[in-house]
This record gives C-alpha cells, sequence and structure tokens, in this order.
C-alpha cells in the first residue's frame, strides 16, 4: 500500500513562492497574512532556499541580542541549500527522509527540477497513520481465522516501520532510503557527507558464552550508547547483524575520525563484560569513508563500500580501532573487500 501512495498525490499544489532578491518584510508579511510556516524560495521556478518560522525566530534573537542592521533580502536569511523530493517518490521514501533529516516541509519537484508542490510532514503523517489503521483493522477482523488476508495485513504492517524491532534504531530499508536522498543532494549541490560502519568485536564468541538472548541486549546497550554519542543530525541505522551506520551530514574524514574514537573508547569505559574478548569487553571496530564535493562516488553504495573495506582494516589490525580510508586511496587493491559478518 506505501509503494502504491506517490506524493504527487499528497502534496498542496497552490505554493505561493518568493525570490531571493524579495524583500524580506513582504516575505515575512506574506506569512503572516497567509498563515504559512514556510515559504520556498525558487529561481527560474526551482527550489533555491527556504524560510521557516524558526529562520525568522533565529533572526529575531540575533537581532535583540546584537542589535546588528536587519537583513533586508530574503537572500540574506534563508536556508540552503532546500532539501527536495520527487512527485514520483512514495509515501515511504519521503516519511524516511523528512523523519531521518528532521524536515517539516517538503518542495515537490518534476524531473526537470521545477517545483510543482510542498508536502509537510504533517501531511505525510496523517497518511501513514491512515494506512496503519487500516491495516490493523484488517488483522483485527480475520484474528479469529489465520487466512491469506491476515497474514498480507501483517507483512504490510511490518512494511510501514521505518525503526529495527532489536535496536530501535531506523532499519535496513529505510537507511537504503535516507541514504539514496542524501547522496543525490550531495551530488546536487556539491556537498559532503560521511558514513561510519560499526560493528561489535567478536560478537560470535559474545553469543556463544552468553547465549543470544545476552547477545541481544549487548545490542540494544550499544545502540543506546551511539544514540546517546552523537549530534542530532546524524542519522544510526541496523545495518545487518552487529552492524551499525551511522550518517554525518556536512562533517569531513577528521571530524568524523574523532566523534568514531570517542565512541568506541567511551564504550570501553561502560564496561561491558566480555571475557572470550583480549579487551574483556566488548569493543567496535570502524571504517569511515566520505563523499567528497569534488571526485566523489556516483552512488551511496560506493562509499558504504568504502567504509566496509575500512572497518575490515580495522578488524584485521587487531580491532577496537577505527580506519578511515581517503577516497583518492579508494582504488588502492591493497586495502581488501569484504561483506558480511566480521568475528
Amino acid at each position: 500500500m506505501h509503494a502504491d501512495i506517490l506524493v504527487s498525490s499528497l502534496m498542496a499544489t497552490h505554493v505561493i513562492s518568493t525570490a531571493a532578491e524579495a524583500k524580506l518584510a513582504d516575505t515575512i508579511q506574506c506569512m503572516i497574512d497567509n498563515q504559512y510556516s514556510c515559504m520556498i524560495v525558487v529561481e527560474n521556478d526551482r527550489p533555491i532556499g527556504i524560510i521557516t518560522e524558526r529562520d525568522i525566530v533565529r533572526l529575531m534573537g540575533l537581532f535583540i541580542t546584537n542589535m546588528p542592521q536587519c537583513p533586508i533580502l530574503v537572500a540574506d536569511v534563508m536556508s540552503v541549500p532546500v532539501a527536495t523530493i520527487s512527485g514520483d517518490a512514495t509515501l515511504f521514501e519521503a516519511l524516511v527522509i523528512s523523519t531521518a533529516q528532521k524536515i517539516r516541509h517538503l518542495p515537490v519537484v518534476d524531473t526537470d527540477g521545477r517545483m510543482i508542490g510542498l508536502v509537510t510532514q504533517s501531511d505525510l503523517a496523517k497518511a501513514h497513520f491512515k494506512i496503519y489503521d487500516n491495516q490493523r483493522e484488517v488483522i483485527e477482523h480475520s484474528v479469529s481465522q489465520r487466512t491469506k488476508e491476515l497474514m498480507e495485513a501483517n507483512e504490510e504492517l511490518k512494511s510501514l516501520s521505518l525503526v529495527d524491532a532489536l535496536t530501535g534504531l531506523g532499519n535496513r530499508r529505510a537507511m537504503e532510503v535516507d541514504l539514496e536522498h542524501t547522496h543525490s543532494q550531495a551530488l546536487r549541490y556539491n556537498r559532503s557527507y560521511t558514513v561510519a560502519l560499526f560493528d561489535v568485536d567478536h560478537f560470535k564468541l559474545y553469543n556463544d558464552c552468553y547465549g543470544h538472548k545476552a547477545g541481544d541486549d549487548a545490542l540494544r546497550c550499544i545502540s543506546r550508547h551511539l544514540q546517546g554519542s552523537i549530534r542530532t543530525c546524524d542519522r544510526l541505522y541496523r545495518y545487518g547483524g552487529e552492524e551499525i551506520l551511522l550518517i554525518m551530514p556536512e562533517t569531513t574524514l577528521h571530524g568524523a575520525l574523532i566523534l568514531a574514537d570517542r565512541i568506541l573508547a567511551s564504550l570501553v569505559e561502560l564496561k561491558v563484560l566480555h571475557e572470550k574478548s583480549s579487551d574483556g569487553v566488548l569493543t567496535l571496530s570502524c571504517g569511515v569513508a566520505s563523499q567528497v564535493e569534488v571526485n566523489g562516488y556516483e552512488s551511496w553504495e560506493g562509499l558504504v563500500d568504502l567504509a566496509d573495506r575500512g572497518l575490515y582494516a580495522s578488524k584485521n589490525n587487531g580491532r577496537n580501532r577505527t580506519t578511515i580510508i581517503p577516497p583518492e586511496d579508494a582504488v588502492d587493491s591493497s586495502v581488501p573487500r569484504m561483506h558480511g559478518i566480521y568475528q
């Protein structure tokens, strides 16, 4: 059902926009008169920025505190770049982008990048919960008989979720949508972002020693630790098994290395017992890779593969460490490739 609902069917098509060279006072007055929470800034019908209530509040705070000269033009205060979504995107894809990146307003564009509408987080949430409730009704009506309809409804409910049931992190399906959008935005606006791939060291030995329930508890513990260690703009996903992927927008390799090393060190300080590990406690290994503005990867898969190679190097060099592979070394055959479960 999610796949059948397109953003174009949910968006508002009557959208008043403004220009970067427009007077800021006129734009704010238009927002007040029409009770708009945002205004899309366009150039040749293409979204280039956005002014939201938050931008105006931030501006007023700056003005009250420092009393600078008040900005005159929209271009002086608009947020750039603006995240957009295709009218052909599905409700699920829009939900992932809106939720992961904390975006309340998504301009909808056609294949040429021209704005054709606007969809809000509220629009997406209403559609999502309507489908969810409908599927729950099907299950409740079918609960007395294990019919094909009941099984299909159960599968649909699972597909509505953005979250991994065990860890509480984003699930693999949501991760792929987020990465696809993040990467396309990076290519379009010539921006950078960085990913880190974490893996629990000697996790098979941990499960063998303490049991799979304890292993699940350990994954929950590590997930909470990661969530408490990152910035609000960063996003975490369960990549698979005991692997966790971290997306860090507008972050350099050096900045990501500092954060990853801090995460690894603070996990050791938690002293989660792992008697089969040489460290005596649960540890993580990590690989980090960055999408750069020039000569970056054409797809996110290549970037994640590079982080995966860094993770393998960390495992191969003693574990409980972070390895970064600079983009210029991405084709270096001396850095092995490996996918799957690490020990």
